[in-house]
């Protein structure tokens, strides 16, 4: 059943996502029109900003996957009622100052943002920043829930879940934009939407999952190891939130709200491209701390990392060369004229970012061997260099700047020292690996030539062009891929899904 659950979970995170894309290419343009791009950019700024209390909840959520994975093999329930009792009450708590603090935040939009805003858009962004404060603060306590749901491997759930979520938003948001609410309605509506998804995953643990909660003996001996255990997480969060939103907070002190509408853009393109990436690897974080638990078998380990990220790389390596030769007509059809600037950008986001997301389950191999601590550090001072770089960058460059500064980071955390780590320390084979990795060259070769002959010699700006052409360029991604790249193991991942369904559509 877990293998079942494993694969299905897979399976629908892939189809959620298409699903999610799918409904993206409808809604995206239409809110970005009935926005408009000044109040588009001004809820990207404020979003990032509110982003920032996202780090309260120190990575706990971690801690709890680590610590009921052990009380889970020692078969310990009232440890686990207890764990889950000291969760629920640290995320309410949390959330409560993530109320507090944002109440602060929201009183003070004029220092916060500078002088770029009109006395419009900063009298809208105190609102929006209080609807998305407590949007947060009740996600806190969800967190447990959600936390507890992985932890079993309920992944069908999970992701039903999840693309009930993502058909819904578009139904629910639209109406109040087309009613003239703008942002601030769009907002108050995803919130309504969140509130209703929390309080059906906390009615599924609690009913069908038969979750206990135990008040009574608060485990402030364990509080103390989990709190060190996720401090280093908790700086992870603090990183990804400067090498991810800071950007947009710069922007739109140096250059405004239309500059951030731009790099928004860039950046929501690169949220789907780090969201195909973990679909595979989340639902092997129990597998991983399963393994290091048992055995901690370093040759099962480097197997398994090398597995997850040769298909990483195969999807994400068809979406990058993709977009290189496709992207900047896409969003001139998708986005509009207005945002041709969001190409360039996009790709220096996801091209160095394509390292660690085909490496992202050798995180969870680190916090199950709690080895993270080096990764916080190395990723804490990489994003001071960040920033460092991005102010003067994105200054004189602007968005473009901003995400030179970030590749920079990326690179040289992810690409040098992060695989140093990995292979001297955390004990995983990494020449193996980029080997393994590097194989899919000659399968890649066709495809850029293809991609090259096409940009240069056929034209793009039609929809019927493009879609055609687009079709042909996948056709022969996945064909070289086929012959030239891909192993057996990676085969029979497609092969014997559509083998059962044609077995049983004959029989």
């Amino acid at each position: 059943m877990k293998v079942n659950q494993l694969k299905a979970g897979a399976a629908l995170s892939y189809i959620s996502m298409g699903l999610g894309y799918l409904v993206s290419i409808i809604y995206t343009p239409i809110m970005l029109r009935l926005l408009g791009q000044s109040e588009y950019g001004l809820y990207n700024l404020v979003a990032s900003v509110v982003a920032y209390l996202g780090v309260l909840n120190f990575g706990f959520g971690s801690a709890y996957m680590r610590y009921y994975s052990r009380y889970k093999v020692q078969d310990d329930r009232e440890k686990i009622a207890t764990l889950n009792g000291m969760f629920l009450i640290i995320f309410s708590v949390i959330g409560l100052i993530a109320v507090i603090a944002g109440t602060v935040l929201a009183m003070n939009t004029e220092v916060i943002f500078g002088s770029e805003l009109t006395s419009t858009e900063l009298s809208r962004a105190k609102i929006l920043m209080m609807i998305l404060v407590i949007n947060l603060a009740i996600s806190f306590p969800n967190i447990v829930f959600t936390s507890h749901i992985t932890a079993n491997e309920k992944f069908v759930f999970q992701k039903l879940v999840q693309m009930i979520k993502t058909v819904a938003n578009p139904f629910v948001v639209l109406p109040v934009l087309l009613m003239g609410y703008g942002s601030v309605g769009m907002v108050v509506m995803t919130t309504i939407l969140n509130i209703t998804i929390e309080i059906i995953n906390a009615i599924y643990c609690i009913k069908t999952l038969k979750m206990e909660f135990s008040f009574k003996n608060f485990d402030f001996k364990l509080m103390r190891e989990m709190t060190v255990f996720s401090s280093y997480i908790f700086i992870n969060l603090v990183i990804d939130q400067i090498n991810w939103n800071v950007d947009k907070f710069i922007l739109g002190r140096f250059h405004g709200t239309i500059s951030v509408a731009v790099y928004g853009l860039a950046a929501q393109l690169n949220t789907y491209y780090l969201s195909i990436s973990t679909a595979i690897s989340s639902v092997f974080i129990p597998r991983v701390h399963r393994l290091v638990a048992n055995s901690d078998n370093n040759s099962e380990l480097t197997k398994l990392f090398t597995r997850i990220g040769r298909v990483q790389f195969i999807i994400l390596s068809l979406i990058s060369s993709g977009l290189i030769f496709f992207g900047r007509p896409f969003i001139n059809m998708w986005a509009g004229g207005n945002y041709n600037g969001s190409y360039p950008i996009v790709l220096l986001l996801i091209i160095p970012v394509t390292i660690p997301l085909i490496q992202n389950i050798g995180i969870e191999i680190q916090r199950a061997k709690n080895m993270h601590q080096f990764r916080s550090w190395i990723y804490f001072f990489i994003a001071l260099g960040n920033l460092g770089l991005t102010i003067p960058l994105a200054k004189v460059y602007g968005g473009v700047g901003a995400a030179i500064g970030t590749g920079i980071a990326l690179l040289i955390g992810n690409g040098l020292i992060m695989n140093w780590y990995y292979h001297a320390r955390v004990g995983l084979d990494i020449k193996f690996f980029w080997k393994e990795i590097l194989s899919f060259i000659p399968a890649l070769m066709p495809t850029i030539l293809a991609g090259i002959l096409m940009v240069r010699y056929l034209s793009l700006d039609s929809i019927l062009h493009f879609i055609g052409l687009g079709i042909i360029y996948i056709i022969i991604f996945c064909v070289s891929m086929w012959f030239i790249g891909m192993n057996q193991y990676e085969k029979d991942l497609i092969g014997k899904p559509i083998k059962r369904i044609i077995s049983r559509v004959i029989k």
